[in-house]
């Protein structure tokens, strides 16, 4: 088997603050040698399963995150930025399946820790042929449209449920409890990494009973930004239409553009927000 591992930030075990999702940020360095742990327990479960490489993309912000000298040496890391299909970075038909790992609700779940879509505050809403969408359906349809289907979920319970619901019988690992968007129960880090493992091999296990998940093309991305004037600088992107005053869409046949102009988006969305002060 060749298994592909997508690894965001705000769902990794311990973590529920901000600043330990940044560079220089109170906690960053402890955050990420928890984050390479639930790479590490997914890659470990998987091997157990009968995998015989593991690809894993560093899925969270400047995707420098993951510290490659305590990954599991059997598998391998894609990192850094200028990665054109972001949090899907290395993911091809090639692959038997897909896992996420450290992924988080969708923007608006109020018990999901750090809720939010592609970004923090630059985004209130996204949607993929209509109907709402969290990261976790953006990645995984990105995966069905090349024909892998996802195995595994794991993150706060609330991501769980999410992928419950629209992925039906995937594999999910909770590792933590939310309360709020801040806060929320956690489990120690070696429980969380237990049941990661334990999770990723039920997952391998039973990978002929899963089936990708395929938004029929083709694929309209809309945006619900947070601002008028992000919304304005995006539809200067070719392709990209602004049908109300903060809303953008594009729409392709070709799902790897979906991907890719989330990365554009992000610039634009950034620069635009950051320097604006308040009003961002």
């Amino acid at each position: 088997m060749k298994i592909y591992l997508s690894v965001d930030m705000e769902g990794v075990t311990g973590l529920t603050d901000p600043e330990e999702m940044h560079a220089g940020g109170r906690g960053y360095e402890r955050g990420c040698e928890l984050m390479t742990g639930d790479a590490n327990a997914v890659v470990e479960g998987a091997f157990s399963a009968g995998a015989r490489s593991v690809l894993v993309n560093d899925a969270h912000g400047s995707t420098k995150n993951l510290r490659i000298d305590l990954l599991d040496p059997r598998a391998t890391l894609v990192r850094g930025p200028g990665k054109p299909h972001r949090m899907g970075q290395g993911l091809t038909g090639e692959f038997d399946a897909a896992c996420f790992a450290g992924y988080h609700a969708r923007a608006g779940v109020q018990h999901g820790v750090l809720n939010h879509t592609w970004m923090g505050k630059e985004i209130y809403n996204v949607y993929l042929n209509g109907a709402i969408c969290g990261e976790t359906r953006l990645v995984a349809g990105f995966a069905g449209s090349l024909g892998v289907p996802v195995a595994l979920v794991t993150g706060d319970e609330a991501v769980c449920e999410e992928a419950a619901e629209l992925l039906g019988d995937v594999e999910t690992v909770a590792v933590k409890t939310g309360i709020d968007r801040f806060s929320a129960e956690l489990l120690p880090p070696s429980v969380a990494w237990e049941r990661i493992t334990q999770g990723a091999a039920r997952a391998l296990g039973r990978l002929p009973e899963l089936r990708p998940y395929v938004v029929p093309p083709p694929y309209t991305l809309g945006v619900e930004w947070n601002s008028t004037a992000i919304a304005a600088a995006c539809a200067v992107v070719p392709g990209v239409k602004q049908v109300g005053p903060r809303h953008t869409e594009f729409t392709t046949a070709d799902y790897h553009e979906i991907m890719a102009l989330f990365g554009i988006f992000s610039m634009i969305g950034g620069h635009v927000a950051c320097g604006s002060g308040a009003y961002g």
